[in-house]
């Protein structure tokens, strides 16, 4: 079964974006622009709590579940669903993850879920969570996560698990899973000592520690602290460099920086050369080759 998202390109030109289902669902029609279908089928019900928009070659995905933009199964199904698409769609090279509102980028889950005490709706959580996020930090092209404001818990997972994180100044993040008894489920606990140490680590989720923008760029959390109300748009201009580059090269070279957290550097020096290698064999590597020497900008075909 086919799920569509309806993005509006710059020009006024609609675009669907076919995503495959496993289910079936009953469709309702949404006159919203930007924004995910609206899906009745059991629990589904995405179109007011993820919206997406395609800015030349990058996808925006806003996190619009107020008050806090906590996730829940639906929205997590839904990040994984449009991740998967994202990844087969060759005119996407980057994306963009934001918070709707001024005050939060996402306050992880929705503590409710777990009020019965249920370790089976925990392990169900949990597993969402993990396939969730994991797609976004296996996304193929560049990820940036646009923090404009408190991103706790699972909200900050969600912008560990993007390639590049920029805050505004009045942002807040932390890991506080333990204050209720908790752990971070996805990825907290494995991606923070490798950006931060462990020392800032264990601050964070064994004492609670919230940090602020300026405290996240210092200890390496964030690569760019910026005014509020501008992280959408600086993650935007960094998102449309990435056009710049070829995608086949930036597919190839991502899983290099991120392989070298499990192995170390050691681990991958051969790999490094052979995909160094493999390139040759595609078409953008001749095309940025031969624009390099015709001083030209080079026409990337993503193959």
């Amino acid at each position: 079964m086919i799920i569509a998202c309806h993005l509006l390109e710059k020009d006024g030109t609609m675009v669907r974006w076919p995503i495959q289902r496993s289910h079936r669902p009953a469709l309702k029609e949404n006159t919203m622009s930007h924004s995910v279908e609206t899906y009745h089928s059991g629990p589904f019900d995405l179109t007011h709590k993820l919206t997406v928009e395609k800015h030349g070659h990058t996808a925006l995905i806003t996190i619009n579940h107020p008050p806090a933009n906590t996730w829940d199964r639906d929205s997590l199904i839904g990040l994984r669903l449009l991740l998967e698409h994202l990844n087969r769609d060759d005119d996407i090279y980057a994306l963009v993850v934001a918070g709707q509102g001024e005050k939060f980028f996402s306050a992880g889950a929705d503590l409710k879920v777990f009020a019965d005490g249920d370790k089976g709706r925990a392990r169900e959580m949990a597993r969402h969570f993990g396939e969730a996020f994991e797609a976004l930090r296996d996304f193929r092209g560049v990820s940036i996560a646009a923090i404009n404001g408190y991103a706790m818990g699972g909200g900050l997972e969600c912008a560990l698990a993007c390639d590049i994180r920029i805050a505004e100044r009045q942002a807040l993040l932390a890991l506080p899973e333990a204050a209720v008894g908790l752990l971070p489920c996805a990825g907290g606990t494995q991606i923070l000592p490798w950006l931060v140490g462990e020392g800032w680590a264990k601050r964070m989720m064994l004492c609670g520690e919230r940090v602020d923008a300026e405290t996240a760029l210092r200890i390496g959390l964030v690569e760019e602290v910026v005014e509020p109300g501008e992280s959408r748009g600086q993650a935007l201009l960094l998102a449309a460099k990435v056009a710049q580059q070829s995608p086949v090269a930036v597919r190839a070279i991502k899983p290099l920086i991120q392989g070298a957290r499990e192995r170390g550097p050691n681990g991958w020096l051969a790999e490094e050369r052979e995909r160094f290698v493999d390139l040759f064999e595609a078409e953008d590597t001749h095309e940025g080759v031969n624009a390099f020497f015709e001083k030209r900008t080079p026409q990337w075909r993503n193959r």
